[in-house]
């Protein structure tokens, strides 16, 4: 939960991006994330899980969601960008940009010391909003596990 009740929305045009979790069209993210090459198959219980636990920004148009992406963070020192989209219809307008320029300016997550994300396709993005390339990624680890979604469906299924 943000650390202040206050939930924001910013406007542009016909759309809007909204931080309020409750806000967020659950089956449009899902939708999108379980089709996406970083989330396939994400289950749509790890979405709620990840909203609820994530500061979140929610792009709309009118009423419809059309766009979404999340900071893991601390609100303190440190930030992970992730699930950041917007959908095929609404591209080409600016949106993305406009969605990082709300997502790096929030109130929030100013001073963090860093900021991190991964992208296979959204370089130029990033760039302009100074993400670059790892200078030393021989001093960052992982633990990843890209096949968890679909083997928590192959466990479930052989529970049943």
């Amino acid at each position: 939960m943000p650390s202040n009740s206050a939930f924001r929305t910013w406007n542009h045009g016909e759309y809007f991006i909204s931080d309020d979790p409750a806000r967020m069209d659950i089956a449009v993210v899902h939708g999108y994330l379980t089709r996406s090459y970083w989330a396939a198959g994400v289950p749509l219980e790890i979405v709620r899980r990840s909203i609820e636990h994530s500061l979140v920004f929610g792009l709309f148009h009118g009423e419809t969601q059309v766009g979404f992406a999340r900071l893991v963070t601390d609100r303190t020192t440190f930030a992970y960008l992730a699930d950041v989209f917007v959908l095929e219809d609404h591209r080409g307008k600016g949106l993305s940009k406009w969605l990082m320029e709300v997502i790096t300016g929030h109130p929030e997550v100013q001073g963090l010391r860093r900021w991190m994300l991964a992208t296979r396709d959204a370089h130029g993005l990033y760039r302009q909003f100074g993400f670059t390339e790892l200078p030393q990624p021989e001093v960052f680890m992982q633990r990843h596990h890209p096949d968890v979604y679909q083997q928590s469906v192959t466990e479930k299924k052989f529970q049943d």
